[in-house]
């Protein structure tokens, strides 16, 4: 049987720079090159390019149209930078899906629910009559995968915290500088027997997408946008075969940059439902512009700001580069991103590689099993230069699924303290931890000067958020 590894990186981002009022109006630096998008009477799912941008002259979305987004492989939030104005009057939708239901088709019960554009999948459900728990949701914030019915899985977590046994936990920054979707929930177990009933497990949802619209000129919104997650597997009885839910999926995020946002619309970014009660976390709304309408509901409430930069610069990073001399996808998609043929030696090299983090720095692999307890690893400490440091860890990784995270945190310097404490709301940052998780950005932890810790997620590679 052969062993699967998943896992992803990003560069890491964090909070935005304001501009004063005194500037020039706001240019979302579209280059037009995309033309205008009116999709008319017409559904459409636009395939998102490799790096997740379109650079459009207008958009019109009209009454009863919805406009969806076909993921791409590195899986990076939909960007639409647009020249002129925005007009929603239909939907845009970005939303995460729900896990497949038991029985409605017998070759994707236990799966879960996909990720929206951005966001990351939820976790599998173990197979009928499998001992160990469900498989944890992607993300951040993903959902660990549940016991048995009365110790069920947990929905994914981002602004706030799932439902569930066992939630995941919140992440993450208000400004959406960089940008990035919500989290899966964990899949449920499988199990015979309980009395005269057999229980068979369902997935997780899928986590909301993310999504920035950024125009020079207005959004205005009398329809809908949506980023909600995906509800986790709902509990079912056939016969004397009883389904255990997944949790669901945490909500997504959704920026907005303009001159002016206006309308009466709604904007969403809710979990999906859990399977007793109660649902995956809420997502993220930011809304920057000089002037904002007051006639837009949003749930949750949006974050207000001024139009700002749209990427952020390029801060320390953490990645995982080659496993048994296989090399890492660039943009890992977090699903079978490296397959181990059955015959490769146990232990593994795994190799890793760190830029802006001084050399000598040890950092921790965790190994996670599809199903089952997590094991981990100290490296041997980095060599190489501040810019371009890697090292080896030798792991051992069992058959079927699994998933690596690697670890560390470093002591900035004087320099590096300042480049950050705009990040840190002002404050002087004395070290950071950084985290490359799999099947989801790196993540960032700036501990300050006065002990507090800001969670910053990282954005996609190719656009170096």
């Amino acid at each position: 049987m052969n062993r699967h590894v998943r896992l992803t990186t990003a560069l890491i981002g964090a909070a935005t720079l304001l501009l004063p009022l005194s500037l020039p109006a706001f240019n979302s630096g579209s280059t037009g090159a995309d033309g205008a998008f009116n999709p008319f009477l017409t559904n459409t799912e636009l395939q998102l390019p490799p790096d997740g941008i379109f650079n459009f002259t207008s958009v019109n979305i009209p009454v009863g149209v919805t406009v969806t987004f076909k993921r791409n492989t590195a899986n990076t939030p939909a960007v639409l930078l647009v020249q002129g104005d925005v007009v929603i009057d239909g939907t845009i939708n970005v939303s995460g899906k729900g896990s497949y239901p038991y029985g409605g088709d017998p070759a994707y019960d236990g799966f879960p629910g996909e990720g929206g554009p951005g966001g990351f999948d939820g976790g599998l459900a173990t197979p009928y009559n499998v001992g160990a728990r469900g498989g944890s949701g992607l993300g951040l914030g993903g959902g660990a995968g549940g016991f048995d019915h009365s110790a069920s899985a947990g929905c994914g977590s981002y602004a706030s915290v799932g439902s569930g046994g066992f939630p995941g936990t919140t992440y993450g920054s208000p400004l959406l500088q960089p940008l990035i979707g919500g989290s899966g929930g964990g899949g449920a177990r499988s199990f015979c027997c309980v009395g005269l009933w057999s229980y068979w497990g369902l997935g997780g949802g899928g986590g909301g997408g993310a999504i920035l619209i950024a125009a020079s000129g207005s959004v205005s919104i009398n329809g809908s946008l949506l980023a909600l997650g995906g509800s986790g597997g709902s509990r079912s009885t056939n016969g004397h075969i009883e389904s255990t839910g997944g949790g669901g999926g945490s909500g997504g995020a959704i920026r907005l940059v303009a001159s002016r946002v206006y309308g009466k619309g709604s904007i969403k970014a809710v979990g999906g439902s859990y399977w007793t009660s109660g649902s995956g976390g809420v997502g993220r709304i930011r809304i920057e512009a000089d002037a904002i309408a007051t006639g837009v509901t949003t749930d949750p409430p949006f974050t207000p700001g001024l139009p700002g930069e749209i990427f952020s610069p390029n801060l320390p990073a953490l990645s995982i580069t080659n496993i048994a001399a296989l090399s890492v996808p660039a943009n890992p998609t977090g699903r079978g991103d490296v397959t181990l043929p059955a015959t490769t030696p146990d232990p593994v090299n795994v190799a890793l590689h760190t830029n802006g983090v001084p050399p000598g720095t040890i950092i921790k692999l965790t190994m996670t099993p599809e199903y089952g307890a997590a094991t981990s690893t100290n490296s041997p400490p980095t060599a190489g230069t501040l810019a371009d440091a890697s090292t080896t860890v030798s792991v051992s990784i069992p058959e079927g699924r699994s998933v690596l995270m690697a670890t560390t945190s470093f002591i900035v310097t004087a320099a590096l303290g300042e480049q950050l404490t705009p990040y840190a709301q002002g404050e002087t940052v004395e070290q950071v931890r950084l985290t490359a998780s799999p099947g989801q950005p790196s993540r960032m932890v700036l501990l300050t000067a006065s002990g507090r810790e800001l969670d910053l997620p990282a954005g996609a590679l190719a656009q170096g958020w």
